[in-house]
């Protein structure tokens, strides 16, 4: 008896440890550091987030917030796969491991917290819009009413596109497509009075594919603010962790006013708080399994949050966005820098 006891315990021992947070956790970033690379999903063509240029390079914010991670793991932002996927296929293909981190600028929502997925730091606060042209005199969703909407499916935006009508009662006809590409396809061809998705990418979408931009109006579906935030698979804490603090380097490395070119010179710092930051003083990197200087490491290689939403999206950009929303909680924004310590 007493050894049948000891058998069970033995199994149920097992069982937790196998199971456990701390035993799968070191399971993705052993898989990436076997592999050599990280994997990360990819829009397929949405320049300002996430397009290769015209060598093939990848850019746009979420190109560069995977780019982070690489530095942090290997310490080179090149050491990156990026998979474009769909609306459609980005989740599975998170769950089923053929990404390591999904940024494809993705909302946080319940459902999709709940559905094997862990959200981390969001890198992008955003609305959803509608675009139309001006020729149609539409600069509101109340007067919508009757229009054909094109959107795509497997977004969040198929939701509020049905929301907005049942509110106002517009009897918006959606028009479902399967990718950005068809679906801004579909829009500039006339196949839809209105085109739903996330403004910024509204904006890429005016500046890069019509042939006149300012034919073009862009106005919020509704007054709620999105929270566009790479997402990793659950059951792996130090992954999470890891890709937390990645993002969070850019954005209290702003906060802290490291930036690309001057971050070798702020290693001379008194500052304790910026000693931490960049690995002088050591405890950080360990703590999540990292070098000591990962959080330098990132913004020596793409400079802090700021300088990165301005190459990308802001004033050094085609899209010339305001920041907007995405200013530091410092200067009235929503990013919030946490405590390196």
């Amino acid at each position: 008896m007493i050894l049948k006891l000891m058998s069970m315990t033995a199994i149920f021992v097992s069982s937790l440890i196998v199971g456990s947070p701390s035993a799968s956790a070191q399971t993705t970033l052993a898989s990436v550091k076997a592999r050599g690379f990280l994997k990360c999903a990819a829009s397929q063509g949405t320049v300002g987030f996430g397009a290769p240029d015209e060598k093939g390079y990848w850019r746009g914010l979420d190109v560069d917030t995977c780019r982070a991670v690489a530095v942090a793991v290997f310490n080179d932002k090149d050491k990156v796969e990026f998979v474009p996927l769909s609306g459609q296929q980005r989740v599975p293909a998170l769950q089923t491991g053929e990404i390591d981190i999904l940024p494809r600028t993705f909302t946080w929502t319940l459902r999709r917290d709940a559905n094997g997925l862990n959200f981390t730091t969001p890198n992008y606060y955003e609305f959803t819009g509608f675009m139309m042209p001006k020729s149609l005199g539409v600069t509101k969703v109340e007067e919508m009413e009757g229009a054909s909407v094109c959107v795509q499916t497997g977004s969040t935006t198929e939701v509020v596109a049905n929301d907005v009508s049942k509110e106002h009662n517009l009897g918006l006809t959606p028009v479902v497509f399967e990718n950005s590409s068809a679906l801004s396809q579909a829009f500039f061809s006339g196949r839809c009075d209105a085109l739903i998705t996330d403004a910024a990418a509204l904006a890429s979408i005016r500046a890069t594919k019509a042939e006149n931009a300012d034919d073009y109006v862009i106005f919020p579906a509704t007054k709620f603010m999105d929270a566009l935030t790479p997402a990793v698979r659950h059951g792996d804490d130090q992954w999470l962790d890891i890709v937390n603090w990645s993002i969070q380097a850019l954005i209290t490395g702003e906060q802290l006013g490291i930036t690309q070119k001057n971050v070798a010179e702020m290693e001379k710092s008194e500052d304790p708080r910026v000693k931490r930051f960049l690995g002088v003083e050591p405890g950080n990197g360990a703590a999540i399994g990292l070098d000591e200087k990962f959080a330098g490491n990132i913004i020596a290689k793409l400079g802090n949050y700021g300088e990165m939403f301005d190459r990308n999206l802001g004033k050094d950009s085609p899209l010339k966005l305001d920041r907007g929303a995405n200013r530091l909680f410092s200067d009235g924004g929503l990013m919030f820098p946490l405590a390196f310590q």
